[in-house]
């Protein structure tokens, strides 16, 4: 069968370009199989029950309902990492625009008229003077793919470097230095950092994760930088802190009613992985997840459903998303075993309310599989089933 692809927003045709035409068409069909978005609200856009799978070129997801998605057996995917050297960079401008008036001078510079243009430079240069980056210490809150990569651009500025995250993948912790100390608590690292950078998921958990309480336990003059979700910072509270002189600075890519117009504060409009690269990366990453999902069951990068992988060798494979209930492989195997059917190989992982299983399995007639699919959907607990075909 052919699987066609709704796309919205602006996807980078070198993603499009991953999925092959002899299988697959691009928002050809009413009903999708898969929708590829970066932004787009899906939270107002209506998606029904032939989307088996939704992709997010990008970290981000919640403008998609993680909830409905579940509930409708629709796998929702991300692209971690994929535009996480553009989100360090920019957080790398920031930081040295935190400490030189960049901006500033060069307007100035730009208003400069007359005969004695070198000497009026040389004579206004001292009103601009910084401070500089080496020496001073950073917290960076989260180390993961971004984080991690901003704690070791800071250390090759010669900073000195503390981090902070308690949920820190084995993988992202073997890729960081073993010169980069890692705090116990997140009080530890306010009150020792000159800097302080965000780089973690939104969650319900971790809402005003910085709010009046952590900010007065950071260093007078300090510069707090979130370029990872908004929300994570309160921003009355910085707003507040700013006005006091508690903090010096604060920079962020989210704007809001809160900070808009605030001398102290610096906003970039959501760029942080805007660049063609970015681009580029989280288009192919999603289609190649897609891909992956699409034509054989295995699940990576998904939000709301496990990770589950196994080779695809046998004839068929069957794929069941089901509520992660007691005895349910036992439901499932049973009706196998009454239809004698023999299983060659199986998986089963769950997360949370929701579970997946994977059989591969001898071929059988197109009447066996109707009725073995109709037998499975008749388990109240099962949300959807597929048969792959390799």
């Amino acid at each position: 069968m052919k699987y066609d692809i709704k796309t919205y927003n602006v996807i980078a045709q070198e993603g499009l370009d991953a999925f092959p035409e002899e299988k697959y068409t691009i928002n050809q069909s009413d009903k999708p199989q898969a929708l590829l978005i970066r932004s787009q609200d899906m939270h107002k856009t209506k998606f029904g029950t032939s989307v088996l799978a939704i992709a997010r070129a990008g970290v981000g997801v919640n403008n998609i309902p993680l909830l409905e998605a579940s509930a409708n057996g629709t796998v929702v995917f991300n692209t971690p990492g994929s535009n996480a050297n553009a989100v360090k960079e920019l957080v790398v401008a920031m930081l040295i625009l935190a400490t030189r008036p960049v901006v500033a001078s060069a307007a100035w510079a730009k208003k400069i008229a007359g005969a004695d243009v070198s000497t009026q430079t040389e004579k206004g240069k001292n009103h601009f003077a910084g401070t500089e980056l080496l020496g001073k210490t950073i917290g960076v809150i989260g180390l993961g793919a971004v984080g991690s990569r901003v704690a070791r651009a800071a250390a090759d500025l010669g900073m000195h470097v503390i981090g902070y995250d308690p949920y820190i993948s084995v993988e992202h912790a073997w890729k960081l230095s073993n010169d980069i100390p890692r705090a116990e608590k997140l009080s530890e690292l306010l009150q020792k950092s000159d800097y302080v950078t965000i780089h973690i998921p939104y969650t319900d958990e971790n809402k005003d994760l910085i709010n009046t309480e952590e900010l007065n336990q950071m260093k007078e003059n300090a510069v707090l930088l979130n370029y990872s979700r908004w929300g994570i910072v309160n921003e009355k509270a910085v707003v507040a802190a700013l006005a006091q002189g508690k903090l010096r600075r604060y920079s962020t890519d989210f704007s809001s009613n809160e900070i808009i117009n605030n001398e102290k504060i610096v906003i970039t409009p959501h760029i942080g992985g805007t660049t063609l690269e970015a681009e580029v990366n989280g288009a192919k990453m999603a289609a190649q997840t897609l891909r992956k999902y699409l034509e054989t069951g295995n699940i990576i990068n998904s939000v709301n459903f496990p990770a589950v992988e196994m080779p695809f060798e046998a004839p068929l494979r069957l794929t069941l998303i089901h509520q992660n209930v007691p005895n349910m492989v036992g439901r499932i195997t049973t009706i196998l075993a009454n239809d004698s059917l023999n299983i060659d190989n199986m998986i089963n992982r769950s997360r949370g309310k929701i579970a997946y299983t994977m059989i591969d399995m001898s071929e059988i007639s197109d009447e066996q599989l109707a009725k073995l699919r109709k037998e499975l959907l008749n388990i109240p607990e099962v949300i959807r089933v597929r048969a792959l075909k390799k």
